[in-house]
């Protein structure tokens, strides 16, 4: 079972996690552009890639966190909406977009039960969030408020690699409890509700990189890694340069090894008038 426990249990238990964490966030220590920009942010990239020109365009961020991709939305010219269920969170996010000069709405939400009309963005966007969500009721919302045509975009960890378990067990205390990474049997749930679904993989032999982490004494319990890897994304160019290419020719060759990937990028596309 996905979701062993209540789901309202369930929202309780991330909004005192989220609000915890970021209360030990300093906004002017946050990377904004680092988070699309860096060599390492390579989902982003590919995220932002599949979007498109996206100024002008109404965007939410579900799962906003502490802001860096909502304002980094908003200086491409995105008329972007925030949602987040820790409030903590979304004050975090208005002292970044106050700092950067850029407007963005801020709503206190969870993504089971969004508070907007039918067809009201025209693209959504998550970096870690279906897999803190009862999935199939968020799903259903975000075509919900997608317009006709709307595109939705989601970073999501996966599930199969044995190694990230363990890094899991050992990271215990910067996750939620009942979080439950992507597998790829999910996907067939999502295209129940899309008329388009893709995903694309990332990090395969990259991921050697976090054990050079964890040999130089940086506990994933203490640090989170998927922040580390952008904050000294420059210091470690070279040596994931290398290891991307080798992970770009194997996936080419065997792309089944994608499963054992760190994260995927899914990309749904609304294909359906609203009934």
């Amino acid at each position: 079972m996905r979701y062993p426990v209540d789901v309202e249990d369930k929202h309780v238990s991330e909004e005192t996690f989220h609000d915890k964490w970021a209360k030990e966030i300093n906004p002017s220590e946050l990377l904004v552009y680092e988070t699309f920009e860096s060599i390492t942010a390579v989902e982003n990239k590919y995220a932002l890639s599949t979007f498109g020109d996206i100024a002008g365009k109404a965007l939410l961020d579900l799962g906003c966190g502490a802001g860096e991709t909502s304002v980094y939305f908003a200086l491409k010219g995105a008329k972007v909406t925030a949602v987040d269920i820790s409030a903590e969170m979304l004050k975090i996010t208005e002292k970044l977009s106050n700092q950067y000069g850029v407007n963005v709405i801020t709503i206190r939400s969870v993504v089971e039960k969004l508070e907007f009309p039918n067809s009201s963005f025209d693209y959504v966007f998550g970096n870690g969030v279906l897999h803190h969500v009862q999935l199939n009721q968020s799903i259903k919302e975000i075509k919900r408020v997608l317009k006709p045509n709307g595109k939705a975009i989601f970073v999501e960890p996966l599930n199969h690699n044995p190694l990230i378990h363990v890094y899991r067990i050992l990271a215990k205390n910067v996750r939620t409890p009942t979080e439950h990474p992507f597998e790829f049997k999910d996907f067939k749930l999502v295209k129940k509700h899309f008329g388009r679904v893709t995903h694309r993989e990332f990090w395969l032999f990259s991921l050697l990189i976090f054990v050079i982490f964890l040999c130089k004494g940086a506990h994933p319990s203490r640090e989170r890694y998927w922040k580390k890897i952008i904050v000294e994304g420059e210091k470690y160019k070279k040596s994931y340069t290398f290891l991307k290419k080798i992970d770009d020719f194997i996936l080419k060759l065997f792309p089944f090894l994608g499963r054992f990937c760190w994260n995927t990028v899914i990309v749904l596309e609304n294909n359906f008038q609203h009934k």
